[in-house]
């Protein structure tokens, strides 16, 4: 005779769904709008993930847009373009509401596409992707949108993107028809069709001119005609062509950092290590002023072998990078942290976890890459990490914050994880299409690699989510 009274089942876990190519436990079951913003928010479209196609990626996207209300989607559209800056992916989204017969869908379009068109060339992305599948008329919503787009941009932004590509500028102010809002943009507007606009004064242009290059650097330093990214990218090439040091230690002191990723300072180290001291000290200025984290934070860092998949084929950073730049951030604007790294053995089905000294800046980055790089040679594990660090620290914190990309192995018993912060997070820099969030176990499962998650985690918790004051060196 059979038992009636049988262990209850988790109806959080879908047992049709195993994560880590169906290696690791059972995925969580999450509504549309979750598994649109997890597909959406990290994802850099058309490119490969360590478990998924980014064909597959781009497809799930469209299969999920018309399952999400049209106000929610818009949301997730305009939260990837601001937030989390992503720039091809709005505009897929954009494009898929354009194509559903439900009007609230199509009329979404015209709001927010002036929201995520921030580039000028991104004018001409949308209708490349729009046209990707067969070239058909723009519908009256996407004309509506992007002609409001126009109003976006000045002169120096129209010359600086206005590229010989198969579709033009000029090509899309055609078929939309802007309408100039004071005499200023309707010369522009006739520049523009009539390709007369000014040469911008770009590093680009004044290099492609042919004059001379560190003649050329020291003036747009000196006039300060570089932005903090470009200025950044370009260090090595300062470096080759003989700028002096003089001048380009001033140029760190004159731009300003507050719109700069911290990947960005990773990169810039990565590529012009002789300028480290001084682009740490741009990056200690530009976080200074990030939000403040109060209390007591648990900060888990999963540095498991999928965690070294890269974030796009034309990156030059993995996740695992990725993670600990947001470490080296957390360590900033924590009032309190604890850092740990975490993997584990899939043969034993056991986890290695570790806390990180209590370094700062590269130095914390360069120590986690060093000590835990590869630390058990598998997946995460997710429970038996939080069961270890509570043993270790008889502590409750006032929140737990586990940057992964959610291919949990904590298996074969498939177990749950069990967060005990007064409040917990699973920050997933993936775009699988399915992950951990197991319903009542989160506060929140925060999709993407962006700074704004520590924002997020400040708004969900009733925080101050302002800036600080800036610095007197900034300001």
């Amino acid at each position: 005779m059979s038992k009636i009274n049988v262990k209850a089942k988790d109806y959080r876990k879908d047992e049709t769904a195993r994560l880590a190519g169906g290696y690791g436990v059972f995925a969580a079951k999450q509504d549309a709008e979750s598994l649109l913003r997890r597909a959406v928010m990290a994802c850099l479209l058309w490119e490969d993930l360590f478990y998924e196609g980014g064909q597959s990626v781009a497809d799930n996207i469209k299969e999920l847009v018309p399952r999400v209300a049209p106000g929610i989607v818009a949301e997730i559209a305009v939260e990837a373009r601001t937030k989390q800056k992503l720039r091809h992916v709005p505009l897929l989204i954009a494009r898929e509401m354009a194509r559903q017969e439900n009007g609230d869908y199509r009329k979404a379009v015209g709001s927010i596409l002036p929201e995520i068109i921030l580039r000028p060339d991104e004018l001409t992305e949308f209708l490349a992707i729009y046209w990707d599948d067969e070239r058909r008329p723009l519908s009256a919503q996407v004309k509506k949108g992007l002609a409001k787009a126009f109003h976006n941009f000045n002169a120096y932004g129209f010359a600086k993107y206005n590229r010989d590509t198969q579709v033009k500028l000029r090509d899309v102010m055609f078929l939309v028809h802007p309408k100039p809002q004071n005499q200023e943009q309707e010369v522009l507007f006739k520049q523009l069709a009539e390709n007369t606009l000014p040469i911008p004064d770009t590093w680009e242009v004044a290099l492609s001119a042919g004059k001379d290059k560190k003649e050329t650097w020291t003036r747009l330093i000196t006039d300060h005609k570089l932005g903090a990214l470009a200025f950044l990218r370009n260090l090595r090439n300062m470096e080759k062509v003989g700028v002096e040091y003089e001048v380009i230690k001033e140029g760190f002191k004159n731009v300003n950092p507050r719109w700069l990723l911290p990947l960005n300072y990773f990169a810039a180290s990565k590529f012009a290590p002789d300028f480290i001291t001084e682009i740490e000290e741009l990056m200690f200025r530009g976080l200074s002023t990030a939000p403040n984290l109060p209390g007591l934070t648990y900060f888990v860092v999963d540095v498991s072998g999928s965690m070294g998949a890269s974030i796009s084929g034309r990156s030059q950073f993995n996740r695992l990078e990725v993670a600990l730049a947001m470490a080296v951030m957390a360590k900033e604007v924590c009032e309190n942290v604890k850092i740990y790294a975490t993997a584990g053995n899939d043969h034993r089905r056991e986890h290695e976890t570790a806390q990180a000294k209590p370094y700062r800046g590269f130095a914390l980055a360069d120590a986690m890459m060093e000590n835990y790089q590869g630390m058990g040679g598998g997946g995460i594990f997710t429970r038996q990490c939080l069961e270890w660090i509570r043993e270790n620290e008889k502590r409750t914190p006032d929140r737990i914050i586990i940057f992964s990309d959610s291919q949990d192995c904590d298996a074969p018993h498939l177990q749950t994880p069990d967060p005990f912060g007064k409040t917990n997070y699973i920050v997933d820099v993936s775009a699988h299409k399915r992950g951990i969030n197991y319903d009542g176990l989160w506060t929140a499962e925060i999709s993407g690699w962006s700074e704004h998650f520590l924002t997020y985690i400040m708004a969900l918790e009733g925080l101050n989510v302002g800036q600080r004051e800036e610095s007197a060196e900034q300001s």
